[in-house]
């Protein structure tokens, strides 16, 4: 990417690769673009040095936010001459991951001026509605905090690949062992009886040193017997990993057609640890919601308005049949916007004064700046989504906030353009938990408008709404049951004296030097009284679709959610409640927010002994994690009963991981359900999902959308990207990547845990099989006098691994599945094997030994035994080393068939053709090598001339063959079909229901969308910022605008009819439709 750059030794703009972006060079950035460096702002278009920035990219929020630059620098404007010519030093902090402070100074011409986070632009950010503005670079490159967040790229293993490598070393040890007794026992033969056989040979050499001997056969024997070592083993994996990353990505139900973007393994060696998650931590904005604000619901006088009834009165969805209301009639509502109770709008056109007094309150009160586009379209620039929604309802039912300026609001009413005198603005913060305007109307009334949470808003209310707070109440508790976003609204009218008194007294407190904010805040409190409740609205942050369903299914599958969000702690807790991460019914919910390690610590202490009991005995803050410690944290959180949440800030969370605290942060939080981690810098999830992926030896995955969520994405043992709203950087540094949360489900529950079940699987039978296969040698060197022969010819030895075995545990290991997709999703706890590491671990592996070694036994002793003595039905005798030789290599591959026949659970086509089509091309390859056609053309390579159509003719040699396979086979049969029918699995049992419904399957019910029942939370202002009161009344970011002002507070009309009028006028159907003495069932 390029930028514009004016280096210090130039005096113009050039364009340069990021790249080359140095500390001290100014750099000039248009609207929309991203920001290359960390930047001192100098100056904009902006009235006052001001500029608009996103942050997506930073701490995942998409409204918009203001920095100011220096009122010295910024009198420079757009001059290239005079911008040339800055000779300003800044000296500030070294470089940090702090993305909410900066401290630093600018000299300049003979003055220093202070400088904080508000004239710093960070690298990520992106310039919005601000035409250009220009900034010198303070860090660029590793040294900016977007960088200094980034966590270091990791080679990612998984724990199956860690646990491969042990055992190909124990198998090689095993080799090593095998070689020796083989040498050891060749020396002593060679001692003992080797003499013997010289004598009988006619060999007049020197006598042979025995140990000599056994120095080469130990050689001779690890080439022989290298065949246990699977080499193989790797290649065959990577081919099984790819194919289960192709069946992700092929995946029709993974694929978002909206964006038409399919889900994409970017990584093919981790998918069966896909299998094995325990913790999920997960971004909020954009990864669990779409960030977009939509105006649901409100409360206006004890009716609700925006549900929909059906034909008998009774409450229901809105459908595709429910048409939206009309407002065509309106040419400044928003087309986007959707309402689909028709109520409202009759009430406005009855004229309800109440109706009108609410709309009216929306319309003024808010932090909205208003613009229009080239085509003449307002636009708002909102600075919370909150308020976006709010306000866009209220434009669309004909109150139409136009503009403002540091002195009024102007709003059309209905068609009729309004100009309120804007008195004083009483700004949000997170104590106040509201806002306010004082207005005077064009009649001279002053008015005081106020919405905020409904918990606070309520206590400011007159004893005489009482009637009305009780049904607001049941409306409010109604609304946030259904997960929305609710905000109480209220107004108070004022006597004119009164006023003059008290914004006398603002004027006095804002000229203190000493204890200004509480004296600001006491006079807020003094008129925010005695207010007259209007009602309530409820907005929803859109939850993606799907993601209350996943998250459920996820807990059922023992998986813990943890949300690590930049966002504030009211909006975390509000869509946890959403989204059923957090309930009501949960025992209790522990809210970490100290300042100091010391109050951090008090918080833990105290949730530890709330969640524990008195008489637990709590560590001291200097614990080390060893094993004994992690065991006894596991019997705790096995004993401890009841739901639990934990919520920590980003500054308590900045002391917790301090290494003398972060042992009780992480006891208390695993012990916990659900735990939401708000504020948090990038580097902050980084450092929680180490923490949990150390110490708890948990496979962890985490899932994002936005370039703060790369740090964690990188450290998680799987990262996840969402291609959404905030850009390709997650996806970038993700190992899987698709468009929805829900796919969450799809992706761990069925192909996670496919792949997982199919290389256990493959290589459970992958060991059984070399292990059969190699260590018939083994016992062949007691009887060949340790010297070191293969018991096989050596054509199949060769061919073994790559022809006769390799497709059909191939197949097996890409197809095999134990229950299908649907029974995979409807029953999560199928998930929990993975997790606990049941199906392929080191005692698995020993079973497969062992199994492989019995059958290697059957193999050789049954044949051995067979052919002792014997003569053919010809009466010659049939015990040479070629023909056993020919029944223990078919009787081998005709077992190991069997076998791989056994395991397989899903049946296709292929794993047909595979397995008995290996059968059929060893047997086609075995007359062909012994053929005497192909041993006239190379007589030294194929010495077993005639040997197979000889042996495979006589009916003892298959009976031999048949004994060998039974034997081999029936103990797993007997034992799999105790197993089955005594101690089913949850998968035994579901397969058998499977195949019971395979051809009559039932129309599956969907599950029941239950509705929570819970305690009031107020939605109100969770994105927004304070300050926006004072820099609005300041007047600093307000554009010029050409037209003169409005003179006077007079209503002016339009000279067009205004449209409510051609509503009015429209036919009388929609109305008779509407009973106008229809009351709202409470």
């Amino acid at each position: 990417m390029t930028v514009n750059i004016m280096k210090s030794s130039s005096t113009q703009l050039q364009n340069e690769k990021w790249m080359n972006v140095k500390v001290g060079d100014i750099i000039k950035l248009e609207n929309n673009q991203f920001v290359a460096a960390d930047l001192l702002l100098l100056s904009s278009s902006e009235p006052h040095g001001l500029c608009y920035i996103e942050t997506a990219e930073l701490d995942g929020e998409t409204n918009l936010k203001v920095r100011h630059a220096l009122s010295v620098t910024s009198e420079l404007g757009a001059d290239i001459s005079r911008l040339a010519k800055f000779d300003g030093t800044v000296v500030c902090e070294a470089p940090n991951n702090k993305l909410d402070k900066f401290m630093g100074v600018l000299s300049w011409k003979d003055s220093k001026h202070s400088l904080n986070n508000e004239k710093i632009i960070l690298r990520g950010c992106i310039l919005r509605n601000t035409g250009w503005c220009f900034g010198m670079v303070i860090f660029a490159g590793p040294d900016t905090k977007l960088m200094q967040n980034s966590g270091k790229t990791k080679f990612k293993r998984t724990s199956i690949d860690r646990l491969m490598n042990t055992l190909v070393l124990w198998i090689f040890g095993f080799l090593v062992c095998m070689g020796i007794i083989l040498a050891i026992g060749n020396s002593i033969w060679e001692n003992q009886v080797g003499d013997q056989f010289r004598t009988f040979l006619f060999l007049n050499e020197g006598e042979k040193n025995s140990v000599f001997s056994g120095f080469l056969t130990f050689w001779s024997y690890i080439i022989i017997l290298n065949t246990v070592v699977p080499i193989s083993l790797y290649v065959s994996v990577e081919v099984i990993r790819l194919g289960h990353s192709y069946f992700i990505n092929w995946d029709r139900k993974m694929y978002y057609s909206g964006k038409a973007t399919p889900a994409e393994a970017r990584t093919t060696t981790l998918n069966e640890e896909l299998g094995q998650i325990e913790y999920i931590f997960s971004d909020k904005t954009g990864t669990l919601t779409e960030n977009i604000m939509t105006f649901k619901k409100c409360s206006i006088n004890g009716k609700i308005y925006g549900e929909v009834d059906d034909d008998i009165g009774q409450k229901t969805d809105v459908t595709k049949k429910n048409k939206p209301v009309d407002f065509s009639v309106n040419p400044q509502a928003d087309r986007t916007f959707q309402f689909f109770d028709h109520r409202l709008m009759e009430s406005i056109k009855l004229g309800d004064s109440k109706v009108y007094e609410f709309l009216r309150l929306l319309a003024l009160c808010h932090t909205v700046m208003s613009e229009e586009n080239n085509a003449g379209k307002l636009i708002y620039q909102v600075q919370s989504p909150d308020e976006g929604a709010l306000v866009t309802a209220a434009r669309n039912f004909g109150f139409i906030f136009k503009s403002r300026t540091s002195e009024t609001i102007t709003i059309e009413e209905l068609g009729t353009l309004v100009t309120y005198q804007l008195l004083a603005f009483l700004d949000f913060n997170n104590i106040r938990k509201r806002m306010s305007v004082i207005v005077r109307n064009p009649e001279g009334q002053i008015k005081l408008y106020s919405k905020g949470a409904d918990t606070i808003l309520f206590e400011k209310l007159h004893p005489s709404n009482e009637d009305l707070l009780t049904l607001t109440t049941d409306h409010l508790n109604e609304f946030a049951g259904e997960g929305l976003r609710t905000l109480a609204i209220a107004y108070r009218d004022l006597d004119d004296k009164y006023f003059k008194e008290w914004h006398k007294m603002l004027e006095d407190a804002n000229a203190l030097i000493d204890e200004r904010d509480e004296r600001i805040a006491g006079l807020y409190e003094e008129i925010e009284r005695d207010l007259m409740l209007l009602g309530a609205t409820a907005v929803e942050d859109k939850l993606q679709e799907g993601v209350t369903e996943t998250i459920t299914n996820l807990s059922l599958a023992n998986i813990k959610i943890w949300i690590l969000t930049g966002d504030k702690q009211e909006t975390a807790i509000n869509i946890g409640y959403a989204c059923n991460i957090l309930t009501d019914d949960m025992n209790d919910v522990f809210i970490i927010a100290g300042n100091t390690a010391v109050e951090v610590r008090e918080e833990l202490r105290k949730a530890k002994e709330n969640l524990f009991g008195q008489n637990r005995s709590f560590s001291n803050g200097h614990v080390v994690f060893e094993k004994q410690q992690l065991e006894l944290d596991s019997v705790v959180e096995e004993t401890v009963t009841g739901d639990y949440a934990l919520i920590i800030n980003g500054h308590s969370l900045a002391h917790a991981l301090e290494s003398d605290i972060k042992d009780d942060l992480l006891e208390l939080a695993c012990m916990c359900k659900t735990v939401v981690c708000c504020r948090v810098t990038p580097l902050q999830k980084a450092q929680v999902v180490e923490l949990v992926k150390k110490y708890r030896n948990a496979v962890t995955l985490a899932i994002g959308d936005g370039a703060n969520d790369v740090s964690m994405i990188k450290c998680a043992h799987i990262g996840v990207g969402i291609s959404g709203q905030e850009g390709m950087q997650a996806v970038l540094a993700s190992d899987y990547s698709f468009a929805q949360f829900r796919y969450l489900q799809r992706l761990l529950l069925v192909h996670g845990r496919w792949s997982y079940f199919r290389m256990c699987k493959f290589l459970c039978y992958f060991f059984y099989k070399n292990f059969a296969f190699t260590l018939v040698h083994f016992w062949f060197g007691f009887f060949c006098g340790f010297s070191a022969q293969t018991v096989y010819d050596q054509w199949f030895i060769a061919l073994f691994n790559i022809v006769y075995t390799s497709l059909p545990v191939l197949a097996m290991g890409i197809f095999d599945q134990d229950v299908n997709d649907q029974n995979s999703m409807d029953y999560p706890q199928l998930y929990e094997p993975g997790q606990l590491n049941l199906l392929f671990n080191k005692r698995k592996f020993f079973i497969g030994m062992a199994h492989g070694v019995y059958t290697s036994l059957a193999l050789f002793f049954i044949p051995y035994g067979a052919f002792y003595n014997v003569a053919g039905e010809d009466g010659q005798h049939i015990a040479d080393y070629q023909s056993f030789a020919v029944t223990m290599a078919t009787s081998l591959v005709i077992v190991v068939s069997v076998q791989i026949a056994l395991d397989t659970s899903y049946w296709t086509v292929i794993n047909h053709v595979f397995i008995w089509g290996s059968v059929a091309t060893y047997f086609s390859i075995l007359f062909t090598m012994h053929s005497n056609g192909i041993f006239g053309i190379f007589p030294n390579q194929f010495p077993f001339v005639g040997n197979a159509r000889h042996s495979l003719t006589q009916k003892c040699i298959w009976l031999v063959i048949l004994l060998t396979t039974v034997t081999s086979v029936i103990p797993v049969v007997i034992l799999r079909f105790l197993k089955v029918n005594l101690c089913p699995t949850l998968s035994d049992q579901i397969r058998q229901r499977q195949k019971a419904q395979k051809k009559a399957r039932p129309s599956r019910s969907r599950r029941p969308q239950t509705r929570r029942s819970s305690s009031r939370r107020s939605g109100y202002a969770f994105a927004h910022q304070e300050g926006y009161g004072e820099l609005i009344t300041s007047g600093k970011n307000m554009r010029a605008k050409n037209p003169s002002p409005i003179p006077g507070l007079e209503k002016t009309l339009h000279n067009s009819t205004s449209w409510i009028e051609n509503l009015c006028k429209k036919t009388t159907d929609t109305v008779s439709s509407f009973s106008l003495d229809k009351t709202v069932k409470l």
